[in-house]
């Protein structure tokens, strides 16, 4: 199951390459790049799943995803690392900082202030890059 439909020969690894490069650019690279060391298949898996399979596929724009990513790590409220990541992603793929502000905010309803608190906090450390 290593080719599959979502584009000619390209493998899923290929493919969940091109598309962590283009969606988190060098944060995504830095998380492949540490876990070199320690764990370098599940690197693997993390470029196969999540974008090899998942991200790449056609259901939703690359937009979408990341104000559903953002949204999902905010309200898990113990990601600040991956929410980092994932906030970078969002400017790198259209979404403006009020927008990214406002999906965090919004978190606040459903999974209480100190997980809205957490993300805004992240977002702020991101955004003063």
């Amino acid at each position: 199951m290593t080719k599959s439909h979502h584009s000619g020969g390209e493998s899923r690894l290929e493919r969940g390459r091109r598309a962590l490069a283009e969606i988190d650019g060098q944060a995504g690279e830095n998380v492949v790049a540490s876990l070199a060391d320690i764990a370098p298949d599940f690197a693997t898996y993390l470029l196969e799943f999540p974008f090899g399979d998942i991200y790449s596929r056609p259901g939703l724009d690359l937009r979408a995803r990341e104000i559903a990513t953002i949204a999902a790590l905010t309200a898990m409220g113990n990601a600040a690392p991956q929410l980092m990541v994932h906030i970078e992603a969002g400017l790198n793929v259209g979404l403006s900082r009020e927008e990214i502000t406002e999906i965090i905010m919004q978190m606040a309803v459903y999974a209480g202030f100190p997980a809205a608190l957490n993300g805004l906090f992240a977002a702020k450390e991101v955004f003063a890059k």
